[in-house]
């Protein structure tokens, strides 16, 4: 016999940094009950969803709260109260309910102040919000209740330490690895030099030329830049390419100002 599930079960996959987050849980619904504080009893240990706790898996490191939590999977537990709630990380993902929850396998834990939303959830929800580079906020809501939390990636350690192994290679990132240089304010003398590393190896591609120019601006040479963003602008026409013609002409103005 198929029959569809009470609670229906969801997988987020959300890239954080240069590496994903995986969050697996069961959604209940409010099915026209109270929730918190019936339902899901105040100042009680809560699996946060339905029938298996929610885990979360990390491909990296990632701060949360305050504290390094290392690669892997762990199980998220939560203690709701109307005025705060404590979000527990445990090491043991393998659970069914909260029944068999041990403190001593805690990871971590952290209180948040529960935010009220003025259009009530129906469904259990899990989400992402706020995605930077450095992180995102994990939001949990139900009925008329919010909590969220940071999570946080040190995406600059990482792909430093990438660009430095990937340098080592046969096939080396010249070009993307310029263009962090220069996003990031690190080595612009090392950034100029990649970039001319990825021109030589493809003389006529627009793009090169309008990031070597920009690079060469910051770098402080205006009259290099100049002569890149004509050649650019040069290469673009002869290949109809509006696109590059505009940004290489954006350049150019910038470098004779």
């Amino acid at each position: 016999m198929k029959i569809p599930p009470a609670s229906s079960s969801q997988t987020i996959i959300q890239s954080l940094g240069t590496s994903k987050v995986t969050v697996v849980y069961s959604r209940p619904n409010m099915s026209e009950r109270k929730v918190f504080g019936e339902l899901v009893p105040y100042n009680a240990v809560w699996r946060t969803g339905a029938n298996q706790i929610t885990t979360i898996t990390f491909e990296s490191e990632v701060n949360i709260s305050g504290n390094k939590v290392a690669a892997g999977t762990y199980g998220i537990l939560t203690i709701p109260n109307k005025d705060k709630w404590t979000v527990i990380f445990t090491k043991n993902s393998n659970q069914w309910g909260s029944y068999t929850y041990n403190e001593a396998e805690d990871l971590l834990r952290f209180e948040v102040k529960p935010q009220t939303l003025a259009t009530p959830v129906e469904t259990f929800t899990i989400n992402f919000s706020d995605v930077m580079p450095e992180g995102a906020k994990m939001n949990l809501s139900w009925e008329n209740t919010l909590i969220e939390f940071d999570i946080l990636v040190d995406e600059d350690a990482e792909i430093m330490a990438s660009i430095d192994e990937a340098m080592k290679g046969e096939k080396k990132p010249y070009f993307p690895a310029a263009q962090y240089y220069y996003k990031n304010n690190k080595d612009i003398n090392k950034a100029l030099e990649w970039v001319n590393k990825a021109e030589e190896q493809a003389p006529k591609a627009t793009y090169i030329k309008y990031w070597k120019g920009l690079i060469q601006i910051k770098a402080g040479d205006k009259a290099g830049a100049i002569q890149t963003a004509q050649k650019g602008i040069e290469i673009a026409k002869e290949e109809n390419n509006e696109e590059y013609i505009k940004l290489n002409g954006q350049v150019l103005e910038q470098a004779k100002r």
